[in-house]
């Protein structure tokens, strides 16, 4: 009985070491998509794959297909203004085929020397499991300059 209880009593702290109460974070939909938009009075458009995209600057140069090698300049943050990731002014280079489907989609809508905002669905993005300090079910936004298409 006293193995038994040991046993129990050890699966009850791993179960609750491992939960992950931490965060008090909501998964977030679209609503609270929308509501970002309004609150900063941007001008997006949603694809059929429920991403939002702003065009400041749609540029002028190649535009990209979602297999293309790119380097693009970014800021990516939460939808409460929290910074997860930013890149230098001079960008970084990866290939479309390699990133979060928000990426690969939203980026084909600009052409070289382009600058704009993508809102990123949970679904397009990290998914309920989040990646880091990017918590499950957040919308991701990136301010983005398309710098070149290699």
């Amino acid at each position: 009985m006293k193995s038994l209880l040991r046993y129990l009593f050890l699966f009850i702290f791993i179960f609750l070491s491992c939960n992950n109460n931490d965060s008090n974070f909501e998964p977030q939909t679209e609503a609270d998509i929308i509501k970002y938009i309004e609150d900063n009075n941007l001008n997006a458009t949603k694809s059929g794959s429920g991403l939002y995209y702003v065009i400041n600057n749609e540029g002028n140069g190649t535009r990209p297909k979602s297999t293309s090698n790119v380097t693009v300049a970014y800021k990516g943050y939460l939808l409460d203004g929290t910074v997860f990731d930013q890149s230098n002014d001079t960008g970084i280079t990866f290939g479309l085929n390699r990133v979060i489907a928000g990426w690969s989609e939203g980026i084909t809508y600009f052409k070289e020397g382009g600058e704009g905002i993508l809102s990123i669905p949970s679904n397009l993005g990290y998914g309920p499991n989040g990646n880091g300090s990017i918590p499950g079910g957040a919308v991701l936004v990136f301010d983005i300059k398309l710098i070149r298409v290699n």
